[in-house]
């Protein structure tokens, strides 16, 4: 037999071991409104169902389908394994995190459509030469829409780029340890972590793998990326990905002309590596293969660059206090905008309550309420006395 909504809402009661009073009353409603609305009399309205899930804790979904909570799935092809079992378990924990909130956007009908997005060429078979035409056709859409330089963009401000143009949410968050990203879409959302690192550089390779995972369509399933190791893979999506990254962050005109506008020609001198590193925002190790593979740098001095740390190229190049800035940024948490602003927009439209924003910010409900809604200030009325003196102005 076909479970009904209220079916669900009865297991839910009786899995809490209340009274239908109490049960009422604990989600807001009054004995009467409860009672039709389990005879069929009267229907659950969105803010019922929000705060019997909560009370449940469940989903909206479930009652209203009785599907399971969407749970992410490992990819087969991952770059490196996760540690253990707890990291794995700690990173499902936070992927729901988000998915629970798409969910909720979802059945609330406030999900955003999503835009069109580049794809791999189809006439290309290799794939180094899928990934260097689709970084092409990235950069060329974002310039459509007045993003005429990744290059010119902070790793933040990229990342705004991405949710904005790409539809793309991009979180910093604390992974488990070893843990460079994490990639995941579906019909309804484009999702990509990163670990907050002191190692901004990686952090800002990775948004560009990523990326390009995400274009390609690798990451139906959630695929995480440990250890990154530029041009190491042996699996060809993640060629395609590294590829992707290269030319997308340094693409091949804005380093010729970089390399033009400061040295006479190749070989490129020290002084100017370092001023390129500072400029394009990668590790002297990613940049000294990109030119060497440009034919601007040989093997030898390719070899020898690489070893550079980028934190010494800021500094002889008199930019320790940028290199400091890059650092905080990448060590800071970020959550995406989008999902945060649809559930208060939903919570203020009464079509839901404040536990899936709190769940997502990762918040006590009350908490997150205060923080929202705080108490209003007493004050105490001027005597007539003090309105006859001068205003008195507090720092």
């Amino acid at each position: 037999m076909n479970e009904t909504v209220t079916d669900r809402v009865r297991k839910v009661m009786s899995a809490a071991s209340l009274s239908q009073a109490a049960f009422a009353e604990r989600i807001g409603l009054t004995a009467d409104k409860l009672s039709k609305s389990l005879s069929g009399t009267r229907r659950f309205t969105s803010l019922d169902l929000a705060r019997i899930a909560e009370l449940g804790q469940t989903t909206v979904d479930w009652l209203l389908t009785g599907r399971e909570p969407r749970r992410p799935d490992f990819a087969a092809r991952t770059s490196g394994p996760l540690s253990g079992a707890d990291d794995a378990v700690a990173l499902k924990g936070l992927v729901q995190r988000f998915t629970t909130a798409y969910d909720v956007l979802d059945l609330m009908g406030r999900s955003r459509s999503l835009p069109a997005l580049p794809r791999p060429r189809a006439d290309l078979d290799r794939y180094v030469d899928q990934g260097e035409a689709l970084a092409r056709d990235a950069l060329t859409a974002l310039a459509s829409q007045g993003v005429k330089s990744v290059v010119a963009c902070e790793t933040s401000d990229l990342a705004r780029a991405l949710e904005e143009h790409f539809g793309i949410d991009v979180a910093q968050t604390h992974l488990p340890q070893g843990l460079d990203g994490v990639a995941w879409q579906s019909d309804r959302f484009r999702l990509v972590l990163l670990a907050r690192t002191g190692v901004w550089t990686r952090q800002r390779f990775t948004l560009a793998h990523e990326l390009g995972h995400i274009l390609a369509c690798d990451a139906q399933k959630m695929l995480t990326e440990t250890h990154l190791a530029p041009g190491r893979q042996k699996d060809y999506t993640e060629v395609r990905a590294n590829v992707f990254a290269s030319n997308f962050l340094m693409p091949e005109g804005e380093i010729r002309a970089a390399v033009d506008a400061e040295s006479p020609g190749p070989p490129v001198s020290d002084d100017v590596f370092r001023a390129l590193v500072v400029r394009f925002k990668v590790s002297p190790s990613a940049l000294a293969a990109r030119l060497h593979q440009l034919g601007l740098a040989t093997a030898d001095s390719r070899n020898r660059l690489r070893g550079v740390s980028t934190e010494v190229c800021h500094l002889l190049a008199q930019h320790a206090d940028l290199h400091e800035k890059r650092v905080a940024a990448a060590r800071a948490g970020r959550l995406p905008f989008g999902p945060a602003r649809g559930l208060y927009e939903g919570y203020l439209a009464g079509d839901t309550t404040l536990r899936p924003l709190a769940a997502y910010f990762d918040m006590d409900p009350d908490e997150l309420h205060d923080a929202l809604e705080p108490e209003p200030v007493a004050t105490t009325a001027p005597t007539a006395d003090a309105e006859k003196g001068d205003l008195i102005f507090q720092p």
